[in-house]
């Protein structure tokens, strides 16, 4: 998460928000992933990038139609998380470092 985003993730209006998307996902289709649909949703994305200069725009950062619930892979696909196959360490969507064995085994 980058810096100037942390009191927005943990503020009680982002914190109701995803907890609504959610759960209407929920209520529409189980919550499925909304790009593949054959996993479960694990993150709620923003499909306009939150920036220094919107997040503080309800309409881009707490507006439901800009949101999507994505499985944990199409969201790192989106965010380009994964490297090439032939690196020896990969990261997650938080930034953690990951072996390449780890992601096989995590996301397949």
């Amino acid at each position: 998460m980058k810096e100037w985003a942390e009191g927005f993730y943990t503020g009680t209006a982002w914190r109701n928000c995803r907890a609504s998307f959610i759960a209407r996902r929920i209520s529409i289709d189980g919550g499925l992933c909304q790009r593949c649909r054959q996993r479960l949703g694990y993150i709620v994305h923003h499909m306009v990038e939150l920036t220094p200069e919107n997040i503080t725009d309800a309409d881009i950062a707490l507006n439901q139609a800009n949101l999507e619930y994505l499985c944990h892979e199409c969201h790192n696909a989106e965010h380009d998380v994964f490297q090439p196959a032939d690196r020896k360490v990969l990261f997650d969507a938080d930034g953690n470092v990951i072996a390449v064995e780890d992601r096989e085994k995590n996301f397949s």
